[in-house]
């Protein structure tokens, strides 16, 4: 689980950082990120977003527990104050934890330091 201090759960935190935040695209999920303005003391948070177009009830959850375990360890790499929402595409149903790790990783790389990998 992610700590409730760490989550994302209003939907119109969700609706900012979707439409203020720099998107990243990957095969099994987009990550959206928006960095606070001022330094801040702040946790960050994440939120996810995981739709019927994924699966049934039963993949869905099982896609946002792999989510929520590759997101938790890496919440400390952010700058405090940070907001997240991660959108699960359809491929994420049938990935493993690595790939959407591997995923997720190479996103939020991207988002944060601006550079494009090769």
């Amino acid at each position: 689980m992610l700590p409730p201090a760490a989550r994302l759960t209003r939907s119109q935190d969700f609706g900012l950082v979707v439409r203020r935040g720099r998107r990243a695209g990957r095969p099994r999920l987009v990550v959206h990120v928006l960095k606070p303005d001022v330094p801040t003391l702040d946790s960050s948070k994440v939120g996810f977003v995981v739709s019927k177009a994924v699966g049934n009830s039963v993949v869905r959850h099982r896609v946002y527990r792999r989510l929520r375990h590759v997101v938790r360890p890496r919440l400390e790499d952010m700058p405090p104050g940070t907001l997240v929402v991660v959108r699960a595409l359809a491929p994420a149903a049938d990935a493993s934890s690595s790939e959407l790790a591997a995923d997720f990783s190479s996103a939020l790389r991207t988002l944060l330091t601006g550079k494009v990998p090769r």
